[in-house]
């Protein structure tokens, strides 16, 4: 009896031993953007000082008051907010002050942007 070696299999497409995929490339250098979202009117931009629970987080925001911002549901479940991302925020119409819903979430390379234009300190 003869037995045919075939080519082995290239390594690249191997499965792992534990059977998870290859890791994902990583980018050398920061992403460039086409567009970044910016703060139209009626918005504010801020920054989260913190959490207070119950989808509810503590907004300083650029005009110098601090919110209580709240994560409408559409947006709740698509995103996570943590301390210190930069946000943006419109304050309700009644108690506009004190209280805001947060719209938007900058990621890191984004809110890196920003700061980079002066948008934010």
């Amino acid at each position: 009896m003869c037995f045919i070696m075939a080519d082995p299999i290239p390594a690249t497409t191997a499965p792992s031993a534990t059977g998870a995929s290859p890791p994902a490339p990583v980018a050398s250098e920061p992403q460039q953007f086409s567009s970044v979202r910016l703060p139209r009117e009626g918005e504010i931009l801020g920054v989260v000082i913190g959490t207070l629970g119950g989808g509810r987080l503590q907004v300083q925001c650029k005009d110098g008051k601090e919110r209580v911002c709240r994560i409408p549901g559409k947006i709740r479940r698509n995103i996570w907010v943590r301390d210190n991302d930069i946000v943006i925020i419109v304050p309700w119409e009644i108690g506009g002050d004190k209280k805001a819903d947060i719209i938007w979430r900058y990621n890191k390379y984004q809110a890196e942007y920003l700061r980079n234009k002066g948008f934010i300190k």
